[in-house]
């Protein structure tokens, strides 16, 4: 436990990092809130995702719903509460509105834009503290941390594979390899990603459209922007080189697709490519998180789902650890399993 920290104001602390777990991951970070009552009771918040309320106004909202006495709580927050405008306004000022006297962050907010919120907080006569928890936190966003100070997009990689870890028997067929649950919950992450990204290869294979549809069929309400990656020209009759929103990225180079995608605006991009594609995305360390439906098949001779990582030796293997963010880290969609995972960012041993 912190030293300068009670062990009451630990617990809510750990309340708020657990909470921050119900998030998904992507172009925000995970973050949660606790308020710790004067009677020692605790109510937690999270945010939800992009556009929702952030975790502060979800947690002092919480709060005004049981009639908790804010004026005598303090708010445990596992992220320097931001101080500018975007979808949403500054939790700062709701923060101060509230009547909080007292507030306590984990680690500071790395995000030049939005940081500083804890100096605002403090100059408004709240008393401000910070660093409980300060590594679990940094722990949890670690990869998002990565993007930020890379200025690029944060990375989503989708597998869909067999048993066998095969994208496609040996006559090339795919369709489908996992069940409609699967697609259905893939087609959710598609809806909240700004941009999905696949390689001219399967856009000549399967000449995608690069949507988010319902099961019925019909389009979500939230579309990513298509992106094609490589140097083959489309088919002109394709459904991508028809959509007038499809970004080319005409290259073989990742860092200069991140570049390209980061000015376009993309914060948070879903690599849906074919195996050489992914191959590249791992290789390059630019995959920080990623969703594996793995289904109950063996296919036999076929393409693997991941190709071209140049590794020859065990000692080399790229790291992944379960996450349970969002999802369990394992869990069942129809006859299929999900994995889920980020990137492991430390050396290995």
């Amino acid at each position: 436990m912190d030293a300068e920290f009670t062990e009451l104001e630990s617990t809510a602390m750990s309340a708020a990092l657990d909470a921050a777990r119900e998030g998904c991951r992507g172009a925000n970070p995970l973050v949660g809130a606790a308020i710790l009552t004067a009677d020692g009771k605790i109510v937690t918040g999270h945010h939800a995702g992009a556009g929702t309320a952030h975790a502060e106004v979800d947690v002092i909202t919480t709060a005004h719903d049981l009639d908790i006495d804010l004026s005598a709580s303090t708010l445990f927050v596992t992220l320097e509460p931001c101080s500018h405008r975007g979808r949403t306004g500054p939790c700062t000022e709701a923060i101060i509105a509230a009547s909080i006297p007292s507030i306590v962050f984990s680690s500071p907010d790395p995000n030049p834009l939005a940081s500083g919120g804890g100096r605002i907080l403090a100059e408004a006569g709240l008393r401000v503290r910070s660093g409980l928890h300060r590594d679990r936190a940094h722990e949890l966003n670690a990869r998002w941390v990565e993007t930020m100070t890379a200025s690029r997009p944060f990375v989503t990689a989708k597998i869909a594979q067999s048993l066998d870890g095969a994208v496609a028997a040996a006559d090339g067929t795919s369709q489908w390899i996992t069940s409609a649950d699967s697609r259905a919950h893939a087609h959710q992450i598609r809806s909240r990603v700004d941009a999905i990204l696949v390689g001219t290869g399967t856009v000549l294979a399967d000449d995608p459209r690069l949507n988010a549809r319902a099961a019925d069929g019909s389009p979500l309400p939230d579309q990513p922007r298509p992106v094609v990656f490589g140097t083959s020209p489309l088919p002109p009759e394709s459904f991508l080189a028809l959509n007038p929103d499809t970004l080319r990225l005409p290259t073989h180079d990742i860092g200069e697709a991140l570049d390209r995608l980061h000015a376009e605006g993309v914060r948070h991009l879903l690599v849906e490519g074919g195996p050489q594609v992914l191959g590249a995305f791992f290789a390059a360390g630019a995959v920080d998180e990623v969703f594996c439906y793995q289904a109950p098949l063996l296919i036999g001779p076929g393409r693997r789902s991941v190709d071209g990582l140049g590794i020859d030796t065990l000692a080399d293997a790229l790291r992944l650890l379960p996450d349970d963010t969002e999802v369990p880290a394992v869990s069942r969609l129809g006859p299929d399993f999900l994995l889920h995972f980020v990137a492991d960012s430390a050396p290995a041993p």
